[in-house]
């Protein structure tokens, strides 16, 4: 094929054309869940096609501006498919916290995302478009001439948009007042929009100074016994699909054996790991937390380790500590150097336990109370199949790929619960590391960082703003379990009264705070979910 040649004003209305055709599939979908095809709703959806169309060809003529139009467009071809894809496949809408999530994902969790129909995607909607866009020669213009072609298309465009918004103006006014989140499923206007913002907040603004908290931070162990606490964060479980919760599958089956008591109105602090970690240790609220100054702040870990007398590990088999464990002890068990329960896959959760009895009795930390974060891959999806061996395959049959809308919704469920059963595993092997120091203060904290859309209105996996979220994605899971000279000083009957009252994220800073009898201005006794129910 020789290469052709056309305008610039061609190949802007082409591609908006192009983009509103094959890259727009979500959004249309969402619209049309919210504004169904009826009679009363056809001009309002008629007029949503002809706003949008301007609003794309608004977008490509400024793109115009620039000196190389091609490649711009090339660009916003190749992240607008991959966008389309990504919301085609979750039904989730990509804002500035989705941007922070891409930039924190790993290789392997970017990996379950591709599977065989990308490959097919890719070839008819990246590598045709952008063949056809390398063909392309755009025909130069005068300066002058070229301004002037953008301006009075810049005009056509915005006269069409408020002609297309007046025509329907008592529809746009609810539009935009109750669903403002369907415009991030706006292509490529959503994604464009959500890297400014993320850029704007998180790269571009000033660093600020380094702030240290509780530097009034002391301990006031009464008795003298050291604490071993071991804090499991969980990835990607909702409490509703707990059976300690009230759950109809025996999910935690092993749990419910020992005396652990479990929170079923937990909720998190926000909807993926990226913010829900930082945000879970640090001593603001949800509606205080601010992912931007998150990495400049101390959080729980350095309050603990100040002190001078608790050791802090942070094992992870996850991503990482999303920025957590920056200035303690940390050790990644994602690899088969360290972990030594390994699949082809991946490494498993159990492998984090190796080696933590000797840690426990190292005669450097025989003074010292410990506390061991154990960060899991524990359901991370869309390949929940994954997460656990095939002898925990309880509930059949299971989804076994990534491509969810592949399966049946109870299908994905099955496998979610499997792993989820694999979890209970996980946390009994842990009870039984723990319950080898029956002379020391234990506790085991189950605290997962949040929920996850299993199919729920064609929604999936999690992310999506915190305002907009199903309860899926927001209701987690915390559970507590006290071992050695601790469980006799802990009213579990007091404790219990507390199953039924809304906990959060919010808590957890409290009441490790309270557990390890550190005192500072920073602890707030009415966040602390053990304040009156352990005896001093």
């Amino acid at each position: 094929m020789k290469k052709f040649k056309i305008t610039e004003l061609k190949l802007a209305i082409i591609t908006s054309a192009l983009f509103f055709l094959f890259f727009n599939y979500s959004f249309f979908k969402n619209i049309l869940k919210i504004y169904p095809v009826t009679g009363e709703n056809s001009f309002f959806l008629l007029s949503i096609c002809f706003v949008l169309f301007f609003v794309l060809l608004l977008f490509f003529n400024l793109v115009r501006v620039f000196k190389w139009v091609r490649p711009l467009y090339g660009i916003i071809l190749l992240i607008s498919a991959l966008a389309s894809y990504s919301m085609f496949f979750s039904n989730a809408y990509i804002d500035n916290v989705m941007i922070l999530n891409l930039l924190h994902s790993n290789a392997n969790e970017l990996g379950d995302l591709i599977h065989g129909s990308f490959f097919i995607y890719a070839v008819f909607f990246i590598l045709l478009p952008l063949f056809l866009l390398y063909k392309v020669e755009v025909v130069a213009q005068p300066f002058f001439t070229r301004i002037k072609s953008i301006l009075k298309i810049l005009a056509l465009c915005i006269s069409m948009i408020l002609l297309g918004v007046v025509v329907e103006s008592k529809h746009y006014a609810s539009f935009f007042r109750q669903h403002k989140y369907v415009r991030y499923f706006i292509n490529p206007i959503g994604w464009v929009y959500a890297t400014d913002k993320y850029f704007k907040k998180n790269v571009m603004a000033k660093s600020s100074e380094f702030i240290k908290i509780a530097e009034d931070a002391v301990i006031n162990n009464h008795d003298g016994k050291r604490k071993i606490v071991i804090l499991v964060v969980g990835e990607t479980v909702r409490g509703d699909h707990i059976s300690l919760n009230g759950y109809g599958r025996e999910t935690f089956g092993l749990m419910a054996k020992e005396d652990v008591i479990s929170f079923p109105q937990f909720t998190s602090c926000g909807t993926s790991t990226a913010i829900s970690v930082p945000c879970m240790f640090s001593a603001s609220s949800r509606t205080d937390f601010d992912i931007a100054n998150a990495k400049n702040t101390e959080n729980l870990l350095d309050v603990l380790h100040k002190t001078g007398q608790i050791h802090v590990l942070w094992r992870d088999n996850n991503s990482d500590s999303k920025g957590v464990a920056a200035r303690v002890k940390f050790e990644d068990y994602k690899s088969a150097n360290t972990n030594k329960v390994c699949t082809k896959d991946e490494c498993r959760d159990v492998g984090m336990l190796e080696g933590i009895e000797e840690l426990v009795n190292n005669s450097d930390n025989a003074q010292k109370s410990i506390l061991i974060v154990l960060h899991q891959m524990g359901n991370h999806g869309p390949a929940y199949y994954k997460r656990y061996p095939d002898e925990f395959e309880k509930f059949k049959p299971a989804c076994l790929t990534s491509e969810l809308q592949k399966c049946s919704q109870q299908d994905i469920i099955n496998t979610y619960d499997n792993a989820l059963v694999y979890t209970d595993y996980f946390l009994k092997e842990t009870l039984e590391v723990l319950k080898k120091f029956p002379n020391d203060d234990t506790a085991l904290i189950y605290v997962s960082d949040h929920g996850e859309s299993l199919g729920e209105n064609g929604v999936y996996l999690h992310g999506m703003p915190y305002m907009f979220a199903p309860e899926a994605q927001t209701n987690a899971a915390m559970i507590l379990w006290f071992g050695g000279e601790l469980r006799p000083k802990v009213d579990m009957e007091k404790l219990s009264t507390k199953v039924k009252d809304q906990l959060s994220h919010d808590n957890l800073y409290h009441s490790i705070l309270g557990l390890f009898n550190v005192e500072t201005s920073t602890y707030v006794p009415e966040l602390d979910v053990l304040k009156d129910a352990i005896k001093q």
